[in-house]
C-alpha cells in the first residue's frame, strides 16, 4: 500500500491530490521551484523538496530532480497531476526504474497516445502532409501535451510557415517537446470528451461524457457533465471508441479520450489524454466518486467493480477562473491575491490564498468553481449565482466574462460551440462597473474625515474624487453636511471605511468596499483611485507600446530595426509569461521609432517595448 506521495506538479492540482491524500491518510511530498517556495502546495504538504530556478524547464519539467526528490524525501509513489511531466514516458519509466509506484498509465500506453500523431493512425486518421488551399482551414497542433498550448489555427496559407514556428516555439517551452503535426480545423463542433478508468484485471470503465465547447485559445474555460443534447446512438459510439482506445493500448489508470462533435452528429477523434484531467471534478460530482482515490486504488492492485462505475446523477458544471483580461487578448495578470473567497455550498479548487503571488512562471488559473445540482438550469443558475457571489480582490479576472457565459441564451439552450467567444467576445466583455461603486467607494474613503473637509468659506461644497473603472475615468461629488455625508440622487443611509448604505428610488442598496493603496473594490466593481492631478512623467508619447505583462521577449520580426516601416496589426516581438506566448502588434501603419526589445530580456509590467509613429 502506498504510504507516501511525491506529487510531481504545482498550485491547484497539487493540492487536490493532497486533499485526498490526508483523507485516505497518505503522507505527502511536494516539489517547489524558487518562485514557488511559498506556494500553497509547498505549505499544506507533509514534506517539501526544492527544485533549483524557476522556469519549469529547470524545475518541473526535469524529471531526473523529481525521482532524485521522491527517494531524497522517502516516497513510495509519484502522482504526475496534469500537465508538466504527466504524459512524459520518459519520466514515468524513471518512476518505474527507481522502484516507485508510477500513478499512471503504463509507460508504453504513454508513448502511443502522448504522441497526437501516433494516436491518431492506431484510430485509423492520419494527419495532414502537405497543405493545400483546399484543406483549409488547418490546425497546427503540439504532438505532445495539451491545454491549448503550442495550437495555432491557419485560415491562409501565406500563415502556415510562421503558425508552425510559433507552434514549436511554444511547445518547446511547455513540453519540452518541438514536435508539431497539422489536421483539418472543423468549426463549429463542439468538444465532448468521455472519462475511462482502467485497473489491472481488465476491467475498463467510462464515466459518462463532458462537454468543454468554450475555450478560449483552445483552451477551456467552462466543462460539464454530462454533455448535453447528445443522442443516444452517438453517446453508446463515444463510449465504443473509448474502450477501443484504451484496450488497444493495455491502458491502467484514468484517461479521457477527447472527440470533435460536427454538425451532422459525426464523431472525430482528437485525441486520448493519458492522465487526470483538469475537469474531472464534474465527473466526480455526477458519479459521488473521487477519481484520485480511484487512481491511487488502481495502482496499488485493486480492481475495479466489473458491474461498472455508480450511475450518473444530475448535472455539474465547471468554470475555470483565470487571471486575465479577456478583453485585452486574454493577456495573463499578474500581481498579489489578496483575497478569494467563494459562498458555501460551491467546490473551490484552487492553489492559492490570501495574500499569495500570481506571478509570471505559470498558468494563470486561479481556481475552479464546480456547481453539481438535479438538472442542467439548476446548475447553471447555481454556478452563474456563485461566481457573482465569489469575492476576488486581485489582479483582474474572467469571473465577468463566466457569468455572462453561463447565462447567454446559446449556452443555457446548450446550442455552443467551439466558436462561441469568437462570435460573442465583445458582447461578453463590454464594461458594465454600477454606476454608484465609484460613490460608494468616495463615501467609504471619507467616513470619519472632518465634516468640513478642513476650512472653508462654504461648508457644503461639495469634495470630489476621481476613479478609474471599465476603461473610463469618472468624477464624483458628495456634501459633508451637519447631518453627515450626503450625495446628489440617492440617500446615504450609512457610511463606514467597509460598507455603504445607499438609497436609490426608495430601495437600499449594500455596497462592500475593501481597499488596498490605490486599488479599492465595491462588490464585484474593482476601481483605482486617481490622484486629482495627473502626474505629467507618465505620459507616454502616442504610439507606445508597453509591456502588458512581466515576461520574457522570446522573438521579434525578422529584419524589424529601428527606421522600419510597419502596417497597423503587423506583429512586432512576441513575449512569453506563463506558459504562453504572446503577440505584440504594430497599434497604427507608421515607421517604428523605438525598439527596446531583444531576444531573451527580462520585461517588467509597462516597460516601454517599442514606439511606432503614426503616418
Amino acid at each position: 500500500m502506498i504510504s507516501r506521495l511525491l506529487v510531481a506538479n504545482r498550485g491547484e492540482i497539487a493540492c487536490r491530490i493532497f486533499r485526498t491524500c490526508r483523507e485516505l491518510g497518505i503522507q505527502t511530498v511536494a516539489v517547489h521551484s524558487d518562485a514557488d517556495e511559498n506556494a500553497l502546495h509547498a505549505r499544506v504538504a507533509d514534506a517539501t523538496v526544492r527544485l533549483p530556478g524557476a522556469a519549469p524547464a529547470d524545475t518541473y519539467l526535469r524529471g531526473d530532480l523529481i525521482v532524485k526528490a521522491a527517494l531524497t524525501a522517502g516516497a513510495d509513489a509519484v502522482h504526475p497531476g496534469y500537465g508538466f511531466l504527466s504524459e512524459n514516458a520518459d519520466f514515468a519509466r524513471a518512476v518505474l526504474d527507481a522502484g516507485l509506484v508510477w500513478i499512471g498509465p503504463p509507460p508504453e500506453a504513454i508513448e502511443t497516445m502522448a504522441s497526437k500523431p501516433r494516436a491518431k493512425h492506431l484510430m485509423g486518421l492520419k494527419p495532414l502532409k502537405a497543405v493545400t488551399e483546399a484543406d483549409l482551414p488547418v490546425l497546427v497542433k503540439a504532438a505532445a501535451g495539451g491545454g491549448g498550448r503550442g495550437m495555432r489555427v491557419v485560415r491562409h496559407l501565406a500563415d502556415l510557415d510562421p503558425a508552425l514556428t510559433a507552434a514549436r516555439a511554444e511547445a518547446t517551452s511547455a513540453f519540452g517537446d518541438g514536435e508539431v503535426f497539422v489536421e483539418p480545423y472543423i468549426e463549429g463542433g463542439r468538444h465532448v470528451e468521455v472519462q475511462i478508468l482502467a485497473d489491472t484485471h481488465g476491467t475498463v470503465w467510462t464515466l459518462g461524457t463532458r462537454d468543454c465547447s468554450l475555450q478560449r485559445r483552445h483552451q477551456k474555460v467552462i466543462e460539464e457533465a454530462p454533455a448535453p443534447g447528445l443522442n443516444p446512438e452517438l453517446t453508446h459510439s463515444l463510449y465504443e471508441m473509448a474502450v477501443r482506445a484504451a484496450r488497444a493500448v493495455d491502458y491502467v489508470g484514468a484517461g479521457t479520450v477527447e472527440f470533435l462533435i460536427a454538425d451532422d452528429d459525426r464523431a472525430h477523434f482528437l485525441e486520448m489524454n493519458t492522465r487526470l484531467q483538469v475537469e474531472h471534478p464534474v465527473t466526480e460530482a455526477i458519479h459521488a466518486i473521487d477519481l484520485v482515490a480511484l487512481q491511487l486504488s488502481v495502482a496499488e492492485g485493486h480492481a475495479l467493480d466489473p458491474d461498472g462505475p455508480p450511475r450518473a446523477r444530475g448535472h455539474a458544471i465547471e468554470a475555470r477562473l483565470y487571471a486575465e483580461d479577456p478583453a485585452q487578448d486574454w493577456t495573463p495578470q499578474t500581481g498579489t491575491l489578496h483575497r478569494l473567497t467563494a459562498p458555501p455550498g460551491t467546490r473551490l479548487d484552487t492553489g492559492y490564498t490570501d495574500g499569495d503571488e500570481i506571478g509570471v512562471h505559470y498558468d494563470p488559473m486561479l481556481a475552479k468553481l464546480i456547481a453539481h445540482a438535479p438538472t442542467r438550469a439548476e446548475a447553471i443558475r447555481r454556478l452563474a449565482g456563485a461566481l457573482d457571489h465569489t469575492t476576488i480582490h486581485g489582479p483582474t479576472t474572467n469571473r465577468d466574462l463566466l457569468v455572462r457565459s453561463l447565462r447567454h441564451q446559446e449556452f443555457t439552450s446548450a446550442a455552443m460551440d467551439t466558436g462561441f467567444y469568437d462570435r460573442h467576445l465583445d458582447a461578453l466583455t463590454a464594461p458594465a462597473p454600477d454606476p454608484y461603486a465609484p460613490l460608494a467607494a468616495a463615501l467609504a474613503d471619507a467616513h470619519g474625515r472632518s465634516r468640513f473637509g478642513g476650512w472653508r468659506n462654504l461648508p457644503a461644497h461639495p469634495q470630489s474624487k476621481r476613479y478609474a473603472t471599465g476603461g473610463e475615468e469618472i468624477e464624483v461629488t458628495y456634501h459633508h453636511t451637519r447631518e453627515g455625508l450626503t450625495a446628489e440622487g440617492v440617500r446615504v443611509v450609512r457610511a463606514a471605511p467597509g460598507l455603504v448604505l445607499l438609497e436609490v428610488d426608495g430601495v437600499q442598496q449594500k455596497f462592500e468596499v475593501a481597499r488596498y493603496g490605490d486599488q479599492i473594490y465595491v462588490n464585484t466593481t474593482p476601481l483605482t483611485a486617481l490622484p486629482r492631478f495627473p502626474d505629467p512623467t507618465t505620459q507616454q508619447l502616442p504610439g507606445s507600446l508597453l509591456a502588458p505583462m512581466p515576461g520574457t521577449v522570446v522573438r521579434v520580426a525578422e529584419g524589424l530595426t529601428e527606421g522600419s516601416e510597419v502596417k497597423a496589426g503587423d506583429p512586432l516581438l512576441w513575449l512569453e509569461a506563463m506558459k504562453m506566448e504572446h503577440r505584440i502588434t504594430a497599434p497604427a501603419t507608421g515607421t517604428l521609432t523605438t525598439l527596446n526589445a531583444v531576444p531573451g530580456q527580462q520585461v517588467e509590467l509597462g516597460m516601454l517595448l517599442a514606439v511606432v509613429q503614426p503616418g
